[in-house]
């Protein structure tokens, strides 16, 4: 009998998961990103992986675990968009790539954000080749991201080659960076595609072909949706896709999925516009480094924009009039703004620097927390579980030593679906563990 009891009270340990701890976030000043908006001093309560509460006047449960957050900045989890996290870990051969030389590099198996397969362009979905113990992951975590929309890129075939003909990357699709757990949260959020200069050369070299390409795409997606029997008896005439991809796009032209648009040009950005009007596609804007110039009519079509505010200087002629006061003066016409970087994934931990960048250029700082929280959650049909502080959603939680966006500022704790978070990385590790040069190395330095 004593042997069941103890069996089933093992059972019971091992069945009741950490995010059934209560936790209570006490004193700290609150920005909710959420109706609660911000609090000078209040509480977040936390109760099996969800937020509980959030207030000025909170009342912390009975056995909950405090964290104390007096004289500290609590905020939702950042939200990294357009990153690569959990599908690569190294990219020591980037600059090889852009140089030309495609010979294969100690880092190419890392790398699962693009494929050469023929026939399979839209319907490469970046999902299953994701690494929740990837060394990187833990390097984000530290600079308070949560949550990542993992994107696709254009591949390269091999040594000298020019970048592949295919106007669609893949799907995206976004992660959780919760330790020791699956990290995909929700596939299919989104279809990349590059128009303006970058689909000219994934089309042949002009703009012109990328356009009519796509149109052409969209075409063969809608004559395959209404003739599938006639199809798979190789009854109708020659589509342009295979079917895997052809699939994949259904979505799209129904208006479900989004097309994540790579362009910058304000003149490509106005033909995006029409072209998803004209096609009736929902899309979000990748880049738009002159998007200042045409954000009325951004804000007008309700069209969100992912961008680098540091992006400003005239790299190729569609950036001529880049600046970095383009996250401001989008913000201030209405447009939904979220802040991204390109970079590789060691320097995703940059985000909140560019989000303070957009700051001192200008963009106002509560709208500046928003472009890394609520408004990607919401671009990418995240925003029922994260992005802001409030009951029901999951708690994905920072509390930092003070503002998120000084680089001086560190997070004390970061929570994710309740499950608070180791404050380390490898790197921290090897820092340590070589700081004392007295500590003896390990036999096999010997």
């Amino acid at each position: 009998m004593r042997a069941l009891i103890l069996s089933a009270a093992i059972a019971a340990c091992v069945a009741t998961p950490l995010s059934a701890e209560t936790i209570a976030i006490v004193g700290g000043h609150i920005f909710s990103v959420g109706p609660a908006g911000e609090i000078a001093s209040g509480t977040v309560v936390i109760r099996d992986g969800r937020i509980a509460a959030v207030g000025a006047h909170v009342a912390v449960p009975a056995g909950a675990r405090i964290i104390d957050a007096k004289g500290m900045i609590v905020t939702p989890g950042l939200v990294a968009a357009d990153a690569g996290l959990g599908a690569t870990e190294v990219g020591e051969d980037d600059e090889a790539i852009e140089l030309g030389d495609m010979t294969a590099g100690p880092g190419d198996g890392t790398r699962d954000l693009s494929t050469q397969a023929k026939g399979l362009t839209a319907a490469f979905d970046v999902q299953y080749a994701l690494n929740p113990d990837s060394t990187v992951i833990p390097i984000a975590r530290l600079a308070g991201i949560t949550r990542a929309v993992v994107t696709p890129e254009f591949g390269f075939a091999g040594r000298g080659a020019q970048p592949r003909e295919a106007i669609f990357a893949g799907q995206a699709a976004v992660i959780q960076l919760g330790r020791g757990t699956n990290p995909l949260v929700k596939a299919h959020v989104a279809m990349v595609l590059d128009l303006g200069q970058s689909g000219g050369e994934h089309a042949g070299g002009s703009r012109n072909a990328a356009v009519i390409e796509l149109k052409e795409i969209l075409g063969d997606v809608r004559s395959y949706m209404h003739n599938k029997a006639a199809y798979e008896r190789n009854q109708t005439r020659a589509l342009a896709l295979s079917r895997a991809d052809l699939e994949a796009l259904i979505p799209v032209v129904e208006g479900k999925m989004p097309l994540l648009v790579g362009v910058q040009r304000a003149s490509d950005i106005r033909m995006v516009l029409d072209l998803a009007r004209s096609e009736k596609l929902k899309i979000i804007l990748d880049g738009a480094d002159e998007g200042w110039l045409v954000a009325n009519e951004i804000a007008a079509a309700h069209v969100p924009v992912l961008l680098n505010p540091t992006d400003d200087l005239p790299a190729d002629f569609e950036r001529i009039q880049s600046t970095m006061e383009n996250a401001a003066r989008l913000d201030a016409a209405g447009v939904e703004v979220v802040v991204a970087s390109e970079a590789e994934n060691y320097r995703v931990r940059e985000l909140r620097y560019l989000a303070g960048d957009a700051v001192a250029y200008g963009l106002p700082w509560d709208a500046a927390l928003k472009a890394v929280t609520i408004n990607p959650a919401k671009v990418f049909g995240i925003a029922d579980r994260a992005g802001s502080l409030e009951p029901g959603k999951d708690a994905d939680v920072v509390v930092w030593s003070g503002d998120p966006f000084e680089p001086l500022s560190q997070p004390t704790a970061v929570l994710i679906r309740g499950v608070e978070q180791p404050l380390t990385s490898r790197q921290i590790k090897l820092r340590d563990r070589y700081m004392d040069l007295n500590r003896p190395y390990p036999p096999q330095y010997h």
